[in-house]
């Protein structure tokens, strides 16, 4: 099987079976979204849904975000990992986004890893969930599934993972294909004793073929 043919057979399957496939993480805005993902690093969805809407009723806005120091940010936020070095960049996050983009959250992905706390990956979320550009972020479930799966050879870091996919998939289907990775590997292709028997992809499966 070529690595065409894997990525097609793989596209085909979730575009039949997942045509809708969105972030599990709840939002309103961009700004909202922007805190959520930098709060998800290292930390279930989950988690941060339930951390949002109290951090939400004091801070409502990025403007009411901007006048807070990481000590007030902190106890809302606990719960979460790493809440010291995520309060730090989510008030500098804040006042970069009031100082330098009028408070907008900014489209461009440069743009947006000159904020604190926002790297390759969070740039890459908000590029494609809030202004659909085909940007494609990698995070910890889409560098395995991918490896695993064989659309990936050989990538050591996400940037290289990201480089690798975004060759073969159309561009249309970049945006959704984080997100169709990402659901597979939260629930189906999990780290531990993946539930190949519940995959609808194993035939086009390099570690399926393998385990056989």
């Amino acid at each position: 099987m070529t690595k065409k043919e894997r990525f097609d057979g793989v596209i085909t399957y979730f575009s039949t079976e997942r045509p809708v496939a969105e972030t599990e993480l709840e939002y309103t805005n961009p700004y909202e979204l922007l805190v959520a993902v930098i709060l998800s690093a290292q930390c279930t969805d989950k988690r941060v849904n339930m951390t949002m809407p109290p951090f939400l009723e004091v801070f409502p806005d990025v403007y009411a975000l901007a006048k807070a120091g990481p000590d007030q940010i902190y106890p809302l936020i606990k719960s979460i990992s790493y809440p010291n070095n995520k309060a730090k960049h989510l008030a500098g996050m804040a006042k970069m986004l009031v100082k330098d983009f009028n408070g907008i959250v900014p489209a461009d992905i440069g743009q947006l890893q000159l904020l604190p706390g926002v790297g390759r990956k969070t740039a890459n979320v908000i590029a494609s969930v809030v202004y659909n550009q085909p940007a494609l972020a990698v995070d910890t479930h889409v560098f395995r599934v991918s490896a695993r799966i064989g659309l990936t050879t050989g990538a050591k870091n996400p940037l290289q993972t990201e480089k690798q996919l975004i060759k073969f998939i159309p561009e249309d289907k970049i945006a959704i294909a984080h997100h169709w990775l990402i659901l597979h590997g939260r629930y189906v292709c999990v780290a531990r004793n993946p539930k190949c028997d519940l995959c609808g992809v194993k035939n086009f499966c390099k570690y399926y073929k393998n385990k056989k």
